[in-house]
C-alpha cells in the first residue's frame, strides 16, 4: 500500500501565528513490498514515483510540503516509519529525489502511517491535511476507523484524503472509505497511471491555498559547545545535537562540536550526547537579540575504568587475593564495605594499590554480604563494585575449670590463627574492645600461656579475631585465692641490707619491698627486691628513719600478699680532713660510717645541691683514709660522707682551697712542625699537660698539641703544621684551665 500526504509547512517559528489558519500537508509514501505489483506491464512503485515526480515539477515553491515513507527499510516491521523530508516551503526537488530512491521492502501499517504524519503536522496545535494512496489492504493496525475518529477529535482540523491505486479487495476499500468519511476527507480510487495522476491532482487541488508569505524572522547565529565538568575542558570525541523549541526539533542529530545554528529569537532546549561515553547531557536558553549566543552543555567528570577479581565467598576475618586494574592514581586503593555504608568513611578496610596486579585485603570479622570496590582517592568515588559472601569460622579454647589467682595456666585453642588473634581473660560483665585483664598472642604453640587475674572469682576465657577484637569461642574459669607471709627483723639500721623471709606463690617477677606506711599505688615502694630461689632475700633499707612496711607483691598488678612493719634507726657518720689545701690536690680523708656498697666521699661547691652536686667523688673501699681530689678553683667547697641509695649527706666538713700557679718558658718563634724546648713550673697534678692552641679558642678541646707532663722541668713539644700565632699553655688536666701561657709565632 502506499500513503501520499503534503503538508503547507509553517516557514519560522515567528510566522506561525499567521499561518495557523492554513492546513499543512504532508505526502505519506508507501514503500511496503506490494508496490513492485505491475499494471499493464509497469511496477506500481515505478507510476507513483512518475506521478509524483510530475506532480511536483509545477509544485508552488511557498506552499509547504513534507514526506514520510514506510516499510521501506525492514521486511516484516509494522514500526518501520520515516519522514524523509520535513515540512517546509520548496522541498519539492528533495521530495523528487527521496521518492525516486525508494525500494519497496515491508509491510503496510497504512493507519499508523497517518498517525504519523499526523503528529508530525502537530495536528492538534493546527490544522492539518494528510493524502493517502494505498494499494492494499492494512496489515498492522486492526482498527483504521477507529484511529480515524480519535484524529478527527483530537485535531484542530484534520483531514484525510485517501486514493485506492489498483485496490478491488472489498475490506482495503471499506478501510480506506472509513478513513476519509470519519476526517471529512475525499476517497478515490485509480486503476492506471492516468486514473493515479488525475485523482493526485484532485485532491491537492482540494488542499487550500498557502498563506501569503511571512515576512522573514531575525536569526541569531548560535554557537553550541560541549565540554566537561568544572573545567570546561571540550569533548574531542564525536557529540551529536537536538535543538528543539516549542515548536519542534529544529536540528536533530546532528554532529559537531562546537556546533552552529541560526534560530529565531524564542526558548530552546540543547540536548549532546557524546557518543563514545553513550550519555546525554541538555540545557535550557533563550534566542534573543543582544543576548549570549554561546551555549554550553557541560557533561558530569568521566571516571576512569577499573576492575576486581575475588573469590564469591571468603572467611571472617581472613585476608584474601583481589586482582584489580585501574588507573592507580596516587593513593588509590581497594576496600571492602557494607552494602548499606555511604559516604567518605564507608569502609571497613582498605589496602592501596601499587605497581602489583595482585593486592591483600582483610575481610570483615562479622559474617554476611559486603561490597568490594576499587575507590579513586581524588573524591573516593567508587570505579568498580563487586559482591563477595564473608562466611562464619569456627574457634574453640580449652583451659582447667578453675586456677589460683595470678597463676598462668595452659589454654587449648582451634581457630583461623590470624595475625595478631589473641587468648584472653576478662571480667564476666567487661565489654568493649578494652574489656580484657590479660592476653597472650595465638602462636604457633598450643596449648598457650595465659596469667589469670589477682582477683578471686569468676572470669571468662575467649578466643579473640584481633581486627575488631570480636570473640569467637569462649569459656567460664574460676579463680582461687592465693596466700604469701614475709619475715624480718623488727628493725634495721638506715640504708641496711636485711634478710627477708618469704612465703607465695612465687609467681614470674613477684617481689618483696619496702615502703613508707601512708604510700599507696602502682610506685609506693622505696626499695624492692625479686623473688628468686634464694630464701631469705635481702632488702636495702630506706635511709630516713622511721616506721615502714615490707610487702609481699603479686607482680601483675602489684597487689600486696602479705605484709609486716619494720622500724628503721638513725645511722651516724663523720669526716676528717685539712681546713686548707692548694686547688686541685689529692688529699687523705679520714672517715667512718656504714660503709654501705657504693657509699662514697664526694667534694661539692658550697651552693651545689641534688643528686649531681659533686665535683669529685671517691667509693668508700676498705678502711679510712680515702684518698679524694680537689677541685683546681680557689675557693671553700663541702666535702660530705655520702650514703649511695638517695645520695644523702651523713656527714660534711667545710675545706679552703688555696689558689696555684705555673709558669712557661718557650721560644718566641719557631718553623711549623718544629719540635722546641718548653720550660716549665707548676703544680704537676697527675693528667697536667703543656697545650698549644689558637688565641682566642675555648673549650675543652680548644688545643692543636698536647704534651703530657714529664718529671724534668722542660718539654720537647712538636709546633703545629700550619703557620700562625699560637699560645703555649700550662694546663690542668682536672678541668683543662691554663695557669700559665706564652705566645709563639709558628713561620
Amino acid at each position: 500500500m502506499r500513503l501520499l500526504a503534503t503538508c503547507a509547512l509553517l516557514g519560522t517559528m515567528a510566522a506561525s501565528a499567521q499561518a495557523q489558519n492554513q492546513p499543512n500537508t504532508i505526502l505519506v509514501m508507501d514503500g511496503s513490498g506490494s508496490m513492485w505489483g505491475q499494471i499493464e506491464g509497469i511496477a506500481k512503485i515505478g507510476i507513483a514515483q512518475d506521478v509524483v515526480r510530475g506532480l511536483l515539477a509545477d509544485f508552488p515553491a511557498e506552499q509547504g510540503l513534507g514526506l514520510t515513507v514506510y516499510g521501506h527499510r525492514t521486511r516484516g516491521d509494522c514500526t518501520d516509519i520515516e519522514t524523509l523530508v520535513a515540512p517546509a516551503p520548496g522541498t519539492a526537488a528533495a521530495i523528487s529525489t527521496a521518492v525516486a530512491g525508494i525500494k519497496p521492502l515491508g509491510k503496510t501499517p497504512m493507519t499508523d502511517a497517518v498517525i504519523a504524519a499526523a503528529q508530525a503536522l502537530r495536528y492538534t496545535e493546527d490544522a492539518a491535511t494528510v493524502i493517502l494512496v494505498s494499494d492494499g489492504v492494512e496489515t498492522c493496525n486492526p482498527d483504521p476507523c477507529a484511529a480515524a475518529r480519535l484524529l478527527e477529535e483530537a485535531g484542530i482540523d484534520f483531514t484525510a484524503h485517501v486514493i485506492g491505486f489498483d485496490v478491488d479487495d472489498p475490506q482495503a476499500l471499506a478501510q480506506m472509505q472509513c478513513l476519509a468519511d470519519e476526517t471529512g476527507g475525499q476517497f478515490l480510487t485509480a486503476a492506471n497511471a492516468d486514473e493515479l495522476n488525475l485523482a493526485m491532482s484532485t485532491v491537492v487541488a482540494a488542499a487550500p491555498p498557502p498563506p501569503p508569505p511571512a515576512p522573514e524572522p531575525m536569526l541569531i547565529d548560535m554557537t553550541f559547545s560541549a565540554v566537561i565538568g568544572e573545567a570546561r575542558t571540550a569533548i574531542e570525541t564525536p557529540v551529536v545535537w537536538t535543538i528543539a523549541g516549542n515548536d519542534g526539533a529544529l536540528a536533530e542529530n546532528e554532529q559537531g562540536n562546537p556546533f552552529a545554528r541560526a534560530l529565531a529569537e524564542g526558548a530552546y532546549t540543547a540536548t549532546a550526547y557524546s557518543v563514545a561515553d553513550e550519555v546525554t547531557a541538555e540545557v535550557s536558553f533563550i534566542a534573543i537579540d543582544g543576548a549570549a549566543t554561546t551555549v554550553e552543555v557541560v557533561f558530569e567528570e568521566r571516571l576512569p575504568t577499573a576492575t576486581l577479581t575475588a573469590p564469591a565467598t571468603a572467611a571472617a576475618g581472613d585476608t584474601i587475593q583481589i586482582g584489580w586494574k585501574g588507573p592507580a592514581e596516587k593513593n588509590d586503593f581497594v576496600a571492602v564495605r557494607a552494602p548499606e555504608s555511604t559516604g567518605y568513611h564507608r569502609f571497613i578496610n582498605t589496602t592501596k594499590v601499587t605497581a602489583e596486579p595482585v593486592v591483600s585485603l582483610q575481610m570483615p570479622s562479622a559474617p554476611g554480604d559486603y561490597v568490594l570496590e576499587y575507590v579513586s582517592n581524588n573524591d573516593r568515588t567508587a570505579l568498580v563494585e563487586v559482591a563477595i559472601t564473608v562466611e562464619p569460622v569456627a574457634a574453640a579454647v580449652i583451659a582447667p575449670q578453675t586456677a589460683n589467682a595470678g597463676e598462668t595456666i595452659d589454654v587449648g585453642w582451634k581457630g583461623p590463627a590470624y595475625r595478631n588473634d589473641f587468648v584472653a581473660v576478662r571480667a564476666p560483665d567487661a565489654t568493649g574492645y578494652h574489656r580484657f585483664i590479660n592476653t597472650t598472642r595465638i602462636k604457633d604453640a598450643n596449648p598457650l600461656k595465659l596469667q589469670m587475674p589477682t582477683e578471686p572469682g569468676t572470669y571468662v576465657i575467649e578466643y579473640v579475631e584481633s581486627q575488631d577484637r570480636t570473640a569467637l569461642a569462649s569459656m567460664e574459669i574460676t579463680v582461687a585465692a592465693v596466700t604469701a607471709r614475709v619475715i624480718s627483723p623488727a628493725t634495721a639500721a638506715a640504708g641496711e641490707s636485711i634478710d627477708v623471709g618469704w612465703s607465695g606463690p612465687a609467681y614470674q617477677n613477684d617481689f618483696v619491698a619496702v615502703r613508707a606506711p601512708d604510700a599507696t599505688g602502682f610506685h609506693r615502694f622505696i626499695n624492692t627486691t625479686r623473688i628468686k630461689d634464694a630464701n631469705p632475700l635481702k632488702l636495702e633499707m630506706p635511709t630516713e628513719p622511721g616506721t615502714y612496711v615490707i610487702e609481699y607483691v603479686e607482680s601483675q598488678d602489684r597487689i600486696a600478699l602479705a605484709a609486716m612493719e619494720i622500724v628503721v634507726e638513725a645511722v651516724s657518720a663523720s669526716i676528717a680532713a685539712p681546713a686548707t689545701v692548694p686547688a686541685g690536690v689529692t688529699i687523705d680523708i679520714g672517715w667512718t660510717g656504714p660503709a654501705y656498697p657504693n657509699d662514697f666521699i664526694g667534694v661539692r661547691a658550697m651552693e651545689a645541691e641534688g643528686f649531681h652536686r659533686f665535683i669529685n667523688t671517691a667509693r668508700i673501699k676498705g678502711d679510712s683514709p680515702q684518698t679524694l681530689q680537689m677541685p683546681a678553683e680557689p675557693g671553700t667547697y663541702i666535702i660530705e660522707y655520702v650514703e649511695n641509695q638517695d645520695r644523702k649527706a651523713l656527714a660534711a666538713h667545710e675545706i679552703v682551697l688555696s689558689p696555684i700557679t705555673a709558669r712557661i718558658l718557650a721560644p718566641l718563634a719557631g718553623k711549623v712542625g718544629e719540635t722546641i724546648t718548653v720550660g716549665w713550673t707548676g703544680p704537676a697534678y697527675k693528667g697536667d699537660f703543656i697545650g698549644i692552641s689558637k688565641p682566642g679558642s675555648e673549650g675543652f678541646h680548644r688545643f692543636d698539641k698536647r704534651t703530657r707532663l714529664g718529671d724534668t722541668p722542660t718539654l720537647e713539644v712538636r709546633l703545629p703544621e700550619a703557620p700562625g700565632t699560637y699560645l703555649v699553655e700550662y694546663v690542668v688536666g682536672q678541668n683543662r684551665a691554663a695557669l700559665a701561657t706564652a705566645t709563639i709565632e709558628v713561620e
